[in-house]
């Protein structure tokens, strides 16, 4: 039988309701993590926690808007309170969509959030911590579309995707910061890029046949990834196999950044 890489590590997901937090949470069970399922959806949060009690893990579910510095800090005191520790923290919850302030608000400032608060607490244990961003392939490249050059006949129509590529480039500076940050402590930081994925994020794009071609035609794997292919190499950062491994950006993208 193949060891568990998380045993009895104590591990806060956020972004847990779906899609690729989901995934991460429920495999982060499976390596025989305890976890800290936490979104802004508490409904969502408490169906992934109740997900992974039922296949015999140990997870609890918490209300959390990331935005919030003090109940971020809060998630985490909580989450060491109930599990006796705090070693994990996938800092992933964000949201595509959105406008150029509320996009930077969850996708950065959120992540930052994560990033003070858990860097710090992890650098009080005797072997550290891991955490893992939620970066994306719009944090290395800029993202092309079958009909990108219409933006430019209006100035605000692009200020969605602009905000999305903001923050995730913002991530992956942030990862490598705090990376040389708290080396010295053993908390290594690291960060996923993630190519086009089949979750709810992407379900527009796969509406249109054109633009899902389009976009599978980017990824020469030929199609999307899935939210557990995400979550295993999220699982392989945290673990110890890692251990060598800090201030990275991982491309988990079917070869779309390679071009």
């Amino acid at each position: 039988m193949r060891s568990k890489a998380l045993a009895e590590r104590k591990a806060l997901v956020t972004g847990a309701a779906r899609g690729i937090g989901r995934a991460t949470a429920e495999r982060f069970a499976e390596e025989g993590a305890w976890v800290a399922c936490a979104d802004i959806d508490e409904k969502g949060a408490e169906e992934t926690a109740n997900t992974i009690q039922q296949r015999t893990g140990k997870a609890i579910a918490i209300a959390l808007d990331v935005t919030d510095k003090q109940a971020f800090s809060d998630a985490m005191s909580r989450t060491a309170d109930t599990f006796g520790g705090f070693d994990i923290l996938f800092n992933n919850a964000g949201i595509a969509g959105g406008d150029w302030a509320q996009t930077l608000s969850v996708n950065l400032s959120g992540v930052y959030n994560g990033l003070a608060h858990g860097a710090h607490l992890m650098s009080q244990n005797e072997r550290g911590g891991a955490i893992v961003n939620t970066a994306s392939i719009a944090g290395l490249v800029g993202l092309v579309g079958p009909r990108i050059g219409d933006v430019a006949q209006d100035p605000n129509a692009f200020s969605g995707a602009a905000g999305y590529i903001a923050s995730k480039h913002g991530v992956a500076g942030l990862t490598k910061q705090f990376a040389l940050a708290f080396a010295s402590q053993g908390v290594r930081v690291n960060a996923i890029a993630p190519g086009y994925i089949e979750t709810a994020m992407t379900a527009n794009v796969r509406e249109s046949d054109e633009f899902n071609d389009f976009i599978v035609s980017l990824h020469p794997l030929g199609r999307m990834g899935r939210a557990e292919e995400i979550a295993a190499a999220a699982a392989f950062l945290a673990s110890d196999d890692a251990s060598f491994i800090t201030g990275i950006v991982l491309p988990v993208d079917g070869g779309y950044t390679s071009r």
